[in-house]
C-alpha cells in the first residue's frame, strides 16, 4: 500500500497543450461528448426568493430532485488558461501555505494528472477546468485557490451558456478558497447552510463538472468530520462519499435542505480518481475567507507561535496525563504571542478557547481560524499540574516586527512573485535578508529561477524587499544578475531585461 501522504489528489482537471518533441504547443478544445444539453432553467432566481427546499424530518431521504432544479443555475463551470514549466519533472502541487509547481517529488501529498509531459520550449500552455457557484446576484462566484492558481485568464460559464472573463478578487492558498468576479446582475444564487451543524451519517449531495460534464448531480453521506489531512494543517476538511472527480474542483456540497454547507476539494486516491472518500472546505470557514477577500483582497490568519505535536499514549504517561490527547509544544518563537503568553516548551495544550484540542491538526486549525488581535484562553497542562494562560494571537503574514510577508508581484521585468524571509527562514539560512521565490514566469523563468529560490542580491546589492528589488532592476535596462540561494548552493543567475 502507498503511503497515505501520497493519495490526496486536487480535484481540478489539466489538459496540457503540448505540441510534439519538435513542434510549437497546439491548443486543445474538449471532445464532443463533453459538452452535455443544458436545460435552461425556467427563470433566474435570485436568493432573495428562496433556494432551500424545505426542512426534512430525521432519517427521511431529501427531495435530491428539487435541491438539483433550485441550483443548477447556480453552479458554474470555470476554464482556465495558463502556462507552466515544460520538459520532464515533479508534478505540480500545493502547500498547506505556499504554491510549489516545481517541488515535493514522489512523496508530494497533492498530485496533478499529468506527469513528464514533453515541451520543446520554457513554458507551455496549458488550460484546466473546474467549478464553483454563485453567492451574489451581482456575479461573486466561489471556487478553489488551486483552480486559478497562475491563470492568465479565467473564464466562467453559466448554465444558459453564457460565458464571462471573471476576474480574481483574491485567492488564499491555506484554505484553498478563492473568489472570482463576472459583470452580470440578476444572477440565481445558492443558499449557504451552516457546516457545524453537519453530523456523520447526514445526506450530501455535490454538483459540479467533472471531465468537463456539465451538472453532473451526485450523493452520499458525510463519512466523518474535521479531517486534518497530511499537509495541510488548517482546514477541518468534510469527508463524504459523493462522488467527485477532477473537475469538480470548486463545485459546491449541499445538505438535505439544499444549502452549500462545503466546497469540493480533494479525494483520496490511488489512481487519481474517485475511490469513495472525497473531502470538502466547510462552508462556514470559506465564508469567513470570502468576507476578507471582498473586503481587502486577501485572508489574514492567526498564528500562535509554536511547534507542537500529537501527544500519544507514550508521550501522555511521560508528562503524566492521564489519557493520551492534546498538543505538546516543541518549540516555542522567540517575541510570538505565544511566548508573550507564557508558553513554554514542555508544555501540553488540552483546550483552546474552551474546546478540546484533541491533537496537533486541532490546534492548528483552531489558531489560524481566529482572527488576529483576539485573545484567546488555552488550558495547559505544566509539570503535572493544569495551567491557565491567555494569548493574543498575531497575523501569520506578519513577523514579531510587523513587516508584512504576503507574496506579492515584483514587476512585469523579471515575473517574480517575492515575499520578505520570516526571521524564522533568515536564522535557517544564515541571512540578514533576501527574499523567497513563490512563484516565477517570464524572464526570471526563462532564466533558471525556480519557485523556492531564495533572492540574497542583485548586481551585488542585497536585498530586504521587494521595492528595492524594483528599484535596482529598474536602474539595469539590459539585464542583473541576481544571487540565488538554492538549498545549500549559491549561485549568480544572470537575467537579460532589454
Amino acid at each position: 500500500m502507498l503511503p497515505i501522504s501520497r493519495k490526496f489528489t486536487l480535484i481540478s482537471t489539466g489538459i496540457f497543450a503540448a505540441g510534439a518533441m519538435a513542434g510549437a504547443a497546439a491548443g486543445w478544445s474538449a471532445p464532443h461528448w463533453f459538452h452535455g444539453t443544458r436545460a435552461m432553467p425556467a427563470a433566474l432566481q435570485s436568493s432573495a426568493a428562496g433556494n432551500a427546499t424545505s426542512p426534512i424530518a430525521a432519517g427521511a431521504a431529501p427531495n435530491y430532485r428539487a435541491i438539483v432544479a433550485e441550483n443548477r443555475a447556480a453552479v458554474v463551470g470555470i476554464e482556465v488558461t495558463g502556462d507552466v514549466k515544460g520538459g520532464a519533472g515533479p508534478p505540480f502541487r500545493f502547500g498547506p501555505f505556499g504554491y510549489d509547481p516545481f517541488g515535493g517529488g514522489d512523496n508530494d501529498p497533492f498530485f496533478r494528472f499529468f506527469r513528464n509531459i514533453p515541451g520543446p520550449s520554457n513554458r507551455v500552455p496549458t488550460r484546466s477546468l473546474g467549478s464553483g457557484f454563485i453567492v451574489s446576484p451581482d456575479g461573486l462566484v466561489l471556487t478553489n485557490t488551486h483552480v486559478v492558481h497562475g491563470a492568465k485568464e479565467v473564464m466562467v460559464t453559466l448554465s444558459d451558456h453564457r460565458e464571462f472573463r471573471a476576474k480574481v478578487l483574491g485567492a488564499d492558498q491555506p484554505s484553498d478558497v478563492a473568489v472570482l468576479k463576472i459583470d452580470a446582475h440578476d444572477l440565481p444564487t445558492v443558499h449557504l447552510g451552516n457546516s457545524d451543524r453537519l453530523q456523520v451519517e447526514d445526506y450530501v449531495l455535490a454538483i459540479g463538472e467533472p471531465f468537463g460534464l456539465e451538472e453532473t448531480a451526485t450523493a452520499g453521506i458525510v463519512s466523518a468530520k474535521a479531517r486534518s489531512l497530511p499537509g495541510d494543517g488548517y482546514v477541518p476538511f468534510i469527508q463524504t462519499d459523493a462522488a467527485v472527480n477532477p473537475g469538480n474542483s470548486g463545485g459546491p456540497l449541499f445538505d438535505a435542505s439544499g444549502a452549500v454547507v462545503g466546497i469540493n476539494s480533494q479525494i483520496y486516491s490511488n489512481s487519481g480518481g474517485y475511490q469513495g472518500v472525497s473531502f470538502a472546505i466547510p462552508i462556514n470557514l470559506a465564508d469567513q475567507a470570502e468576507d476578507q477577500i471582498v473586503k481587502t483582497g486577501k485572508v489574514e490568519h492567526g498564528k500562535l507561535g509554536v511547534e507542537v505535536q500529537t501527544v500519544d499514549q507514550s508521550l501522555a504517561a511521560s508528562f503524566k496525563l492521564k489519557a493520551p490527547g492534546g498538543a505538546l509544544v516543541s518549540k516555542v518563537e522567540p517575541g510570538s504571542a505565544a511566548a508573550r503568553a507564557g508558553l513554554k516548551s514542555g508544555d501540553v495544550i488540552l483546550k483552546y478557547d474552551g474546546t478540546a484540542v484533541t491533537d496537533a491538526g486541532a490546534l492548528s486549525m483552531r489558531v489560524n481560524t481566529t482572527a488576529p488581535g483576539s485573545d484567546a484562553t488555552l488550558d495547559v497542562w505544566r509539570d503535572g499540574r493544569p495551567l491557565t494562560l491567555t494569548a493574543r494571537i498575531e497575523s501569520a503574514t506578519r513577523t514579531a516586527g510587523g513587516n508584512e510577508q504576503t507574496p506579492e508581484p515584483d514587476n512585469a521585468t523579471l515575473g517574480l512573485t517575492l515575499r520578505p524571509l520570516t526571521q524564522d527562514e533568515r536564522d535557517q539560512a544564515g541571512v540578514s535578508g533576501g527574499l523567497m521565490v513563490e512563484d516565477a514566469n517570464g524572464r526570471g523563468a526563462e532564466a533558471g529561477v525556480q519557485p523556492g529560490d531564495v533572492v540574497l542580491a542583485v548586481n551585488g546589492t542585497p536585498v530586504k524587499s521587494v521595492s528595492q528589488l524594483r528599484t535596482l532592476t529598474e536602474q539595469h535596462q539590459r539585464g542583473v544578475a541576481l544571487l540565488i540561494a538554492r538549498g545549500d548552493n549559491r549561485l549568480y543567475v544572470p537575467v537579460q531585461l532589454g
